[in-house]
């Protein structure tokens, strides 16, 4: 077996993403049955623990790809379809013109129109651009209240709409990956986090993953640091949060080793069908939370490594986490980190550039590279 994996030069540029300002960082690399996995930093800063490859770690919106994949099962079974309007299953939440407009695929790749709750749930975040007129107040106020999904699916439909429902560029929210969870509790008869957790996690044989039900992170992890673009220093701990704020949209805590398997197992059309995957795979433009144009499936990225081809997966982040899971269209190459700290850039008119933005690319380029 051939491999290009080059275990020195990944670690140099693990290590450079933690000398460049990271406290730490985790990462495995798979190739095509080959497996590189280490860990750079500290887990703590103040007691210089250090991070290690096998811990557990809050992963945000990676958590999407878990749901799309259960929302898809459900379409197999002919309980969803994915075209029928949301209004049509929960005319209580999505009332009206909007819920007959709304397709269950429009919430799957954003495309709904549906603004996020955030603002309205983290006041002092709602300050229109530029961010620097934000605040991290809400952080603190907010780090053990029990939001009710619906009471945050009510925020995100009753604010203005950010696009007409099918229109492009979608626009990224919360709001729809909570609609879908209540769409799951619908049809499954049991709660979101048991749907997916008995026929995503469960099945796929996932040891290291859950969907928390309260603020804790149990078994060995690193400490959450959220600066919010400089405002909070030195960085605060944020791993004992309750996330009912964003529930199984981006609650999500696993291992990078976990991450891997599922990608793949994913990829390799072991959870959902061919058929199923063909769908999740079809994209459109979609706008992120940071402004950025990404190419979005249903609950999947794209990513094009430049002579390297198409990538599939998933990032996300919490309040002080993050972390990024993609896996080659061929399924041999993969590539899952997490990093301990979050909004890192500083602001001057605009967010800074920062050593950490370039040194987390090359790793994550030289990661992904045959």
């Amino acid at each position: 077996m051939t491999t290009t994996l080059d275990p020195e030069k990944l670690q140099t540029a693990l290590d450079a993403v933690h000398h460049a300002g990271m406290p730490g960082i985790f990462a495995e690399v798979r190739d095509d049955g080959e497996i590189w996995r280490s860990a750079a930093g500290f887990a703590d800063i103040a007691t210089r623990r250090p991070v290690t490859a096998d811990m557990r770690h809050r992963v945000g919106s990676i958590s999407k790809a878990f749901t799309a994949a259960a929302v898809l099962q459900q379409v197999e079974n002919d309980e969803i379809a994915l075209d029928t309007p949301i209004g049509h299953y929960l005319p209580r939440l999505v009332p009206g013109e909007r819920g007959a407009a709304i397709t269950v695929r429009m919430l799957l790749n954003h495309t709904s129109g549906l603004a996020d709750y955030l603002p309205q749930a983290f006041p002092s975040l709602a300050a229109s651009p530029p961010l620097s007129e934000t605040t991290p107040k809400s952080f603190d106020d907010n780090r053990f209240r029990k939001f009710p999904p619906t009471e945050l699916i009510e925020m995100g439909v009753s604010a203005p709409a950010t696009r007409a429902p099918g229109e492009t560029p979608g626009v990224y929210s919360n709001t729809n990956y909570l609609l879908l969870c209540q769409l799951l509790e619908l049809v499954s008869g049991t709660s979101a986090e048991k749907c997916i957790t008995r026929n995503i996690i469960e099945r796929a044989g996932l040891r290291g993953t859950e969907l928390p039900t309260g603020p804790y992170i149990n078994g060995p992890h690193s400490h959450h640091y959220e600066v919010w673009f400089g405002m909070i220093d030195p960085p605060r701990d944020y791993s004992v949060y309750d996330m009912s704020w964003v529930g199984p949209a981006a609650s999500l805590i696993s291992t990078v080793t976990d991450l891997n398997r599922f990608f793949g197992l994913l990829l390799d059309g072991e959870i959902i069908s061919r058929s199923s995957l063909t769908q999740m795979q079809r994209t459109v433009p979609v706008i992120s939370f940071e402004g950025k144009t990404i190419d979005y499936g249903l609950g999947l990225h794209k990513r094009t490594v430049p002579g390297h081809g198409i990538h599939w997966g998933h990032d996300g982040s919490v309040w002080g986490g993050g972390a990024l899971s993609m896996t080659s269209a061929d399924g041999i190459r993969q590539l899952s980190l997490a990093v301990n700290l979050q909004r890192w850039n500083r602001f001057g008119s605009l967010p800074q550039p920062h050593p950490i933005d370039n040194a987390l690319e090359a790793f994550t380029q030289l990661a992904l590279r045959r």
